[in-house]
Order: structure tokens, then sequence, then C-alpha cells
């Protein structure tokens, strides 16, 4: 039977240890950590994610602080925002939300954080140390679907390892990360051939293309490890329906008005797993506490160089 990779619970318990190092540190410097939360426009979503990561780093002892701006603000005013935060020796980190308004280039826009407080870890100058192995700050998501792995004592070094996606925010980073590993990598998308066929090769795979269900069980060879970084919302039945059956829980919770949210992977796909990631509950968790990790990290690189 296929063996669940519960991230809330690890994320609690990476949490506790944050929360520990928090104390060392403020013991040490006789300050906090402080992240600065910068969110442009007023997309509901990102109020809440932004209201999630100032809740956690409440509850691990890190300051916050949060910038609301309109979404009619222009790029050169975001930017200016941002270097007054660069500038500032309160901030340890800078968390742009995204998506941003329409009108600033999102490159322009990350690129104007320091790398030094880039707790996103989506700089260039960052991307750029993780190749070599020598990133202190690293993407959060594929950070947080390493420590799972490593957590759950998955086998890496000379396994095959699959990566379906090849964003810079989580295809990229995590097949870069499985290679320090020591796993042999192979990245999978839109335009690779018998793609299910490359898939079913892997020993662990990571699917994070944003395309609901799509990853069924002739992907998965028997035992293979899944992590799903996918999240989306169904929004017709007939999703609900074809993913889940006419009649399952999803179906009833849909009909009853409630969110209904799945991953990349297919629940057929489950039993051929010896483990894998539930959605939600599975990936979603760790990266908030991938992020209050970066966030300690920046700290100490900013106090150890003072």
């Amino acid at each position: 039977m296929a063996g669940i990779i519960d991230g809330k619970a690890l994320a609690e318990t990476i949490r506790k240890e944050i929360s520990n190092d928090v104390q060392d540190f403020f013991a040490k410097s006789g300050r906090r950590p402080r992240l600065a939360a910068v969110l442009a426009g007023d997309d509901p979503a990102s109020h809440v994610y932004v209201r999630n990561k100032v809740k956690a780093c409440e509850q691990v002892g890190i300051e916050s602080e949060s910038h609301y701006l309109p979404a009619t603000i222009s790029e050169e005013e975001l930017l200016d925002v941002l270097r007054k935060l660069n500038e500032s020796d309160q901030v340890d980190g800078i968390l742009l939300q995204l998506p941003l308004p329409k009108g600033i280039n999102k490159v322009h826009a990350l690129d104007a954080i320091h790398p030094t407080k880039d707790v996103d870890g989506l700089h260039p100058w960052n991307a750029g140390l993780l190749v070599q192995g020598r990133a202190s700050l690293v993407a959060c998501t594929p950070l947080g679907v390493i420590e799972a792995l490593k957590r759950y004592d998955v086998p890496l070094s000379g396994s095959n390892a699959v990566v379906i996606g090849r964003s810079d925010l989580v295809g990229k980073p995590v097949a870069t990360l499985l290679m320090h590993e020591n796993a042999t990598v192979t990245v999978c998308h839109s335009k690779t051939r018998n793609l299910p066929e490359v898939v079913s090769r892997g020993n662990v795979v990571v699917a994070a293309m944003g395309k609901a269900g799509f990853v069924t069980s002739d992907f998965i060879q028997e035992g293979a490890v899944v992590v799903d970084v996918g999240t989306t919302v169904l929004k017709q039945e007939s999703e609900v329906t074809e993913i889940f059956g006419s009649g399952s829980k999803k179906h009833e919770d849909f009909l009853a008005g409630k969110t209904v949210i799945t991953g990349d992977v297919h629940p057929n796909a489950y039993s051929k797993t010896s483990l894998y990631t539930p959605v939600p509950g599975g990936v979603g968790p760790l990266t908030i506490t991938m992020l209050l990790r970066n966030t300690l990290v920046a700290a100490k690189l900013r106090h150890n160089k003072n």
C-alpha cells in the first residue's frame, strides 16, 4: 500500500527546529530575523498567501512587515520600494508576492531584490550559485521537495529521477538539486516525445507542470516515489468527475460548494507508488516553511558579514 508524505506534519516538525534556531540567533545577535512582504494589487489569493506567510513568521519568532501597494503602481515606484528595503538594516529578507499588476515586468522586479535578501531564491545570482552547488538561498518549493525526500529516507544517490516541467520557479532548480544529490536526472516538458514512457523510467518523479490530473498510472513504474507540486482549483463539475469520479467525496464537496483542489498527478497513479505527496497537504506547507528557513539563513548571512 502506498505511503503518504505528510507535508503538514513534516512542516510542523521543521518549524519547531526553525523556532529554536531563531531563539539561538536572537540570543547571539540581540535581534530577530525580519521579513518584508510586498504585495502590489488586489488579487484575493495573493492577500491570503501573504497573510499565511506573515502568520507563519509569527509562529517561529520571525518579525515581519507587509507593504500593500495599489494595482495602479508603476514599475519605477515598485522598484523604489524594493530599493529602500534593500537598503534597510532592519530587513533581512524580501518577499515579492506574484502575480504583479499589468505593466510591471516581473523579471525587472525580481532582479531588483538584492541577492542576499532574495528569500525566494529567484535572483539570477542565486540561480547561478545553485548550479555550482554554492547557493545559500534556494527557491522554496524545490528546497521543500528535497527536504521531504530526505526526511522520508528516499534514496536519491544513483536513482533515476524524472522532473516534469522546466520552469525557473520549480522544474529547473529541483532538477539541479536532485543532481547535487547524485541522482540521474531527466527533465521532461511539452516537447518531450513518448512522455509516459520516459517518465515511467523514474524511481523518483516530480510533477510540476500545472495540469490537473495529467500524470496517470501509465506514467508511473511500480514502487516509484511521486512528488506532486501542482495545485489546481477545479471550477467545472466535469473536471471533478473526470479526475475523481461521479459520486466521490470530492464530487460531493464540489456540489456542496466547497473548493476542490487537485495536483498534477491523477489519483489512479497512487496505487503504483511506494510514497506520494497528497494535494493539498503535501508540498504546499513545506514551501512556506522553507521561506522561513531562508529568512533565517539570510539574517545569519547579514549578521556574520557585519
